[in-house]
């Protein structure tokens, strides 16, 4: 249950609550005082509200703390600071650097498709946080545009670490499901495999088509079918990314192992960023108010187990199509090419119809000499077998004829 916003709320005795700056599918983001050192906070009250059962309730919020003191760690520009982590009603409340910022998200749905350049130096931004969390040892695992944060003067940074894992931890829940925004899940994640920082990579490689296209590009309606359409189905080719295009599809590969890697990653958004032409500033503009988080393939969802099998499944049939389809084809042609050659055989040993013979009037000089019409190839000489059998039988008749007077000469004067 979420606390109400009240002046004189008070948590751990120390921050005062205020106003909600957000809502997602792990809970409140709310504005508040640090009343013992006199600054703005923004606290996370983490809510589960994702139909868990009892233990995986606990075994979750046991996680929250203890990663939250692993992203306590972080210290960089681009990764909002996490100041203190407190539990209270029975829940982790996460005590945060507050930024006067908008999330991604809020501009895409105010603006729509944002300016290439600009999507650039916000995944540079993000990367560069990502970087700083994969060498601590730390992946977020729900990298997405509600969770980056982008300033008046459009730097980003990377905030909610609330699902995030240290490398080496068990898995999240006790039942093998996974928790996760199915539009921006690895599919490594979706094959229950265990994330690592490339599962990171690709998640900024969605955030950056959504915010360059304004959509999500596997979103279906429903988190299977998105979730399916992530591991089975290519993205469509960014129409709005400019030269950006390449390195949004570098991350979208769903083979980790021929994913583009994060220095590769930098060195391109760099390049694209240096080759921007040179223009007024983009500026995200004044913040929107908060709004419920999207229902799209973007909010937390909770896939069970068998749901992951069921997953599985159906790729495999959908892939097993996609084979029978191919040998199908293979064959047809195949058998197209063979009927080709027996065709083309037929032609080259069949002799053309004679010409039909044209009447002309004798012309007075000598007669000409006869000629094949052009296009009648000329017959070939073929061997036959007569031409060496006859002779040789004749030649054998000779030589017996002789052999016999010769022993008719010698029986007449010997009288035999």
């Amino acid at each position: 249950m979420t606390a109400e916003p009240s002046a004189d709320r008070l948590l751990a005795g120390r921050y005062a609550l205020q106003e909600v700056l957000g809502r997602g599918g792990m809970g409140v983001v709310w504005l508040a005082t640090d009343l013992r050192l006199d600054r703005p906070v923004a606290v996370k009250e983490v809510t589960f509200a994702l139909h868990l059962s009892d233990e995986e309730r606990r075994v979750l919020r046991e996680r929250t703390l203890r990663e939250a003191r692993t992203a306590a760690r972080l210290d960089h520009p681009s990764v909002t600071a996490v100041y203190d982590v407190v539990e209270e009603d029975g829940r982790p409340w996460l005590v945060m650097e507050h930024v006067e910022s908008c999330s991604l998200q809020q501009v895409i749905d105010g603006q729509g498709p944002l300016p290439w350049p600009a999507v650039a130096r916000i995944g540079l931004d993000v990367l560069a946080g990502l970087t700083a969390a994969h060498e601590a040892g730390v992946v977020h695992r729900d990298v997405k545009p509600a969770n980056v944060l982008v300033a008046p003067d459009g730097r980003a940074c990377l905030t909610d670490f609330g699902i995030a894992t240290a490398t080496g931890d068990p898995t999240l829940t006790t039942t093998g499901a996974i928790i996760g925004s199915p539009s921006y899940m690895a599919p490594e994640r979706a094959h229950g495999e265990r994330p690592g920082p490339a599962a990171d990579l690709w998640s900024l490689g969605a955030t950056l088509w959504t915010a360059v296209e304004g959509r999500p590009a596997f979103a279906r309606g429903e988190p299977m079918a998105t979730l399916m359409a992530v591991v089975a189905e290519d993205p469509p080719p960014p129409t709005h990314a400019g030269p950006l295009a390449p390195v949004v599809l570098g991350l979208l590969e769903k083979d980790p192992a021929r994913r583009m890697t994060a220095e590769q990653a930098r060195r391109e958004l760099q390049a694209v960023l240096d080759g921007a032409p040179r223009t007024d500033p983009w500026s995200p503009g004044p913040a929107p108010p908060p709004a419920e988080p999207a229902a799209d393939g973007d909010r937390l969802e909770r896939i069970d187990a068998a749901d992951l099998k069921a997953l599985a499944a159906a790729s495999a049939t959908a892939l097993g199509a996609v084979a029978r389809d191919a040998r199908d084809q293979a064959r047809h042609l195949a058998e197209r090419r063979r009927e080709r050659k027996r065709r083309t055989g037929t032609s080259e040993t069949a002799a053309p119809p004679p010409a039909p013979p044209v009447e002309t009037p004798p012309p007075p000089a000598p007669p000409p000499v006869a000629t094949r019409p052009r296009e009648q190839r000329p017959r070939r000489r073929r061997f036959r077998r007569r031409w060496v059998v006859v002779p040789l039988l004749l030649l054998a008749l000779v030589l017996l004829a002789v052999a016999v007077g010769v022993v008719v000469l010698f029986g007449t004067l010997y009288g035999w």
